[in-house]
């Protein structure tokens, strides 16, 4: 069996494919196949309420060119969702009925509740212990997604008009942080999480930036360390030194900024990253669906 899905985000386009092969009693999914493409949705969106001409012709080839993958491939059951940008764009209804009519697929556009909890699907914090204490955090370009995992079940999933497009071009006010840090304190007195999880491109490449493999714990400090490295470096020196790619380099160190306030607001000084992200998620529970049938 094979899988496949696309996160359509506000910094960048995702397609995921993912095979299923028998293993041991029962069966394990692997990755075959992922592509990036940096379809800026949220430059337009957070700024101009709409999505560029330019950049809908853009999606609509991305989306012909994932259905022709999707032929190809054999694909047994596919998913296309889009999240904060698409979500808040005039246009955005539009677009994605334009692009049913040219394509044939389906584009949903999901709340960011459920963006959370499809993250959340992946299901690292059971692999970790199943009894213990987690929260999840996922940093996207327009919004960030928390879960709280404890004691084997989902407790609360939230979602914030936080993300890295937004803070890079100064849309984010003073209050919305309060608010954020004032709901993570209220998730530490409550909950007392042990660890957070944290997902996303971003933290996936200042995980690397930091030396770091083999799923070792990325540290407060480590992590602090990094982002006011990266600070003293112009975008132009990220990419030419550092070797980022441009989309990535203008907007690292805002998601660090993220993270690194999360950790300090719910007391927790590690963070597991696992690379994995919403499209893992999307297949995950397309997955569950399949097994449980």
């Amino acid at each position: 069996m094979r899988l496949a899905a696309i996160d359509i985000g506000s910094n960048a386009v995702r397609l995921l494919f993912c095979d299923v092969y028998p293993y041991q009693d029962g069966n394990i999914l692997r990755k075959t196949s992922l592509v990036r493409l940096p379809i800026r949705l949220g430059e337009d969106v957070f700024v101009n309420k709409v999505i560029s001409k330019k950049n809908s012709k853009k999606l609509l080839k991305t989306i012909q060119a994932f259905k022709n993958l999707v032929d190809v491939y054999d694909v047994t059951e596919y998913r296309v969702c889009a999240t904060s940008a698409m979500r808040e764009a005039e246009n955005g209804k539009a677009i994605i009925k334009n692009i049913k009519k040219e394509t044939g697929v389906k584009v949903e556009i999901i709340a960011g509740e459920e963006e959370a909890e499809l993250i959340y699907q992946t299901h690292i914090a059971e692999k970790i212990d199943a009894q213990g204490t987690f929260l999840y955090m996922d940093v996207g370009g327009g919004s960030t997604e928390f879960t709280l995992f404890s004691n084997g079940k989902r407790e609360i999933s939230k979602s914030f008009q936080l993300g890295t497009i937004r803070l890079k071009n100064d849309l984010v006010d003073a209050q919305l942080w309060l608010d954020i840090e004032n709901w993570l304190n209220k998730i530490k007195k409550k909950h007392q999480p042990s660890l957070v999880i944290g997902t996303g491109g971003n933290i996936n490449k200042l995980y690397k930036l930091c030396g770091l493999k083999d799923y070792k714990l990325l540290a407060y400090a480590d992590l602090k360390q990094m982002f006011s490295f990266l600070e003293n470096y112009s975008v132009e020196n990220r990419i030419t030194k550092l070797g980022l790619k441009p989309d990535r380099a203008d907007v690292i160190t805002h998601a660090a900024k993220i993270y690194l306030t999360t950790l300090k607001a719910v007391g927790v000084k590690e963070m597991f990253v696992p690379k994995v992200g919403l499209a893992d998620g999307i297949i995950q529970e397309m997955y569950d669906q399949h097994h449980q049938k």
